[in-house]
């Protein structure tokens, strides 16, 4: 696996504020990894067990948070990767966070729903001891949802003994789950992009846009593009391929030939295109919102995109970064053009600690003000330090953790 590019970023960021390799390395260090395995009763009367685990990487700003996935693919490595993105979302967008990730070894549409709600209730059985709305506050991730969480939210409470509320976020609005949650990491990509388009004056209109990916992330953002009159979708893709059309896609019309078909192939007036062409096509801004790993060395020359949006994780690794920082071609990290949904969780949150819960104009509002807030201020670093976008949103995230870490006296030194 190559070098995601927020390793790179986060070192260089390190270097800039004059951080030891020692300090580097206990930032980069989860403070715990949890594993355990669930055992669960199938339907038939078989128990079997799944391995699971927890990734804690720091919880010096707060709480830890972060998602849940049920894949076959989880592994140790990825988890604490992702954890650590979170650590870093968390500081750029300034909520009282730190970063965790979690995850069951299971291919989640081979079990019933009684298996996945036995499954799901004994990942809180087995890790009881270490989550909680103090300590550690899951979401949903690849393969949960709403349901999930709430089967969470119900058993914590149940081994507690009162109602936890605050234990999760994520849940049904029936269940005190935020308004405004399952649009947010899409709204808070469009807050965002709406904003480097400002800066980069990127003054064509309409402004062309290829979206890699129409699950819940890139699929909520096409439909918030579809009603703004300054875009126009061109090229948009799901994980067997893409369609594209140069003078732009009817957004209802792809989303219903999806649903209908099962597919984006044979979307009239379009051309079928692989994934990998839809990263190198002729538009003004490309978003990649799928997969990790898919801008690299191999294909990052041939990106002709004027701006590129990071609403997947690790879309792009250090080498193929290194290449369109090389070209003049700017990135906006993940870390900060995908931390709306982390955004809005933390509104979850807080609504069930205090009790009160808001409008969706309300949390909308509010999460506006947070991202264009995070994105001005990377802005104004990338400028004064003469860095890239990614650099300098980790300049800003790092020196947040560095600080309270220090202000905790877990590091010595800097001050």
């Amino acid at each position: 696996m190559e070098q995601p590019a927020y390793q790179a970023a986060l070192k260089s960021a390190a270097q800039m504020l004059s951080r030891s390799d020692a300090e580097l390395d206990k930032l980069m260090t989860p403070d715990r990894i949890i594993q355990a395995d669930i055992a669960v009763q199938l339907d038939g009367g078989e128990t079997v067990f799944f391995p699971a685990l927890r990734v804690q990487h720091n919880s010096a700003r707060g709480p830890y948070k972060g998602g849940i996935r049920f894949h076959s693919q989880v592994d140790v490595d990825e988890v604490k990767i992702l954890a650590s993105l979170m650590t870093w979302k968390c500081a750029v967008v300034d909520i009282p966070f730190g970063g965790a990730k979690g995850g069951v070894k299971v291919d989640p549409k081979k079990l019933s729903q009684l298996e996945l709600e036995r499954l799901t209730r004994g990942y809180v059985q087995a890790f009881v001891k270490h989550i909680g709305p103090n300590q550690d506050v899951p979401a949903p991730d690849i393969n949960t949802n709403e349901q999930t969480m709430a089967w969470m939210m119900d058993e914590y409470s149940r081994i507690k003994g009162h109602q936890m509320h605050d234990f999760v976020t994520g849940k049904p609005i029936a269940l005190f789950g935020s308004k405004g949650r399952e649009l947010a990491t899409s709204l808070g990509g469009k807050f965002i992009l709406d904003l480097m388009i400002e800066h980069f004056k990127i003054t064509k209109r309409p402004i062309q846009v290829a979206i890699q990916g129409i699950g819940n992330v890139g699929g909520g953002l096409a439909k918030l593009l579809g009603l703004d009159p300054r875009y126009k979708l061109v090229a948009i893709s799901d994980s067997q391929g893409g369609i594209y059309r140069p003078t732009g896609l009817e957004v209802a019309e792809v989303f219903e030939h999806k649903k209908t078909t099962g597919s984006l192939a044979g979307f009239h007036y379009s051309h079928d295109i692989t994934n990998a062409e839809l990263l190198e096509l002729d538009v003004d801004v490309l978003i990649p919102a799928a997969l990790e790993d898919q801008i690299t060395a191999d294909n990052a020359d041939h990106v002709k995109a004027k701006l590129i949006l990071e609403l997947a994780n690790n879309p792009i690794t250090a080498s193929g970064d290194a290449i369109l920082n090389n070209r003049g071609i700017p990135v906006v990290p993940d870390i900060l053009a995908n931390a709306g949904g982390v955004t809005v969780s933390y509104f979850e949150w807080a609504q069930n600690r205090q009790g009160w819960y808001w409008e969706e104009g309300e949390v909308n509002g509010r999460l506006q003000k947070s991202m264009l807030a995070a994105g001005q201020k990377v802005i104004k670093i990338s400028e004064e330090k003469k860095v890239s976008l990614r650099v300098a949103a980790f300049l800003l995230s790092l020196e947040r953790v560095d600080q309270a870490m220090h202000l905790r006296g877990k590091l010595v030194g800097h001050n």
